[in-house]
């Protein structure tokens, strides 16, 4: 990979586009290399231009999103697509990544948080916005978008287990203690060995990989 990660950009508001062409001022590590304000334009400029990482919405002119996004992972599936939206329950998204999208953000994250997603997918990770909520995440698990079914099994103690579980039923820090009699240090250490095995960064993260690799189900 080059110096710089290679990022184009896809919207067809053209504000939105200058706000977020605006986060990467002076970025030593990402590089906008382009723009695009329609379907067809993203296709065509990604095969031209060769980013790393494509950020784009999904309802644009001529050519919607999630139709991009598959036409250029047929071209060049190591291309890292991020879906940006505006709809958090949208079953576009779960078109996007089916497509083969790695990830989504909402169009109101902050700046933080763009970046990192952009970390994660960068490492070849799946990202899920923080704001990720149960309906969506169900969604997701009844969806065809499986990033962990080559995955090697992972092995996680009885108490990891009982973590994530409580993790998928939106459980937090201080109800997760009170419920199996430990310390809210103790959840919050295991909690974090969880992120790191699952290689994820929002709770979102944890129920979509527990439900993907059969840890969890909302029948239960």
């Amino acid at each position: 990979m080059d110096s710089q990660i290679r990022i184009l950009i896809a919207d067809d508001h053209e504000l939105y586009l200058e706000g977020i062409k605006g986060f990467f001022m002076n970025n030593e590590v990402y590089h906008i290399v382009g723009e695009a304000s329609n379907g067809e334009e993203l296709v065509r400029k990604a095969k031209t231009l060769d980013p790393h990482v494509i950020l784009t919405d999904l309802r644009m002119p001529l050519l919607e999103g999630s139709l991009a996004i598959e036409k250029i992972i047929q071209w060049k599936p190591s291309v890292k697509c991020v879906v940006l939206t505006n709809y958090e329950n949208d079953v576009s998204i779960i078109e996007a990544l089916e497509a083969g999208a790695i990830g989504y953000i909402t169009k109101n994250m902050p700046k933080s948080e763009l970046f990192t997603a952009l970390e994660q997918v960068c490492k070849g990770y799946p990202y899920y916005c923080r704001t990720t909520n149960t309906k969506m995440i169900r969604l997701l698990g009844r969806s065809h978008f499986n990033p962990y079914k080559y995955e090697q099994s992972i092995v996680f103690s009885e108490l990891e287990l009982k973590i994530v579980h409580m993790i998928c039923l939106e459980k937090t820090n201080e109800e997760i203690a009170k419920i199996l009699c430990l310390s809210r240090r103790t959840i919050e250490n295991n909690r974090a060995q969880i992120y790191k095995k699952m290689q994820v960064k929002t709770s979102a993260g944890v129920a979509i990989y527990a439900l993907k690799q059969g840890l969890f189900s909302f029948d239960e």
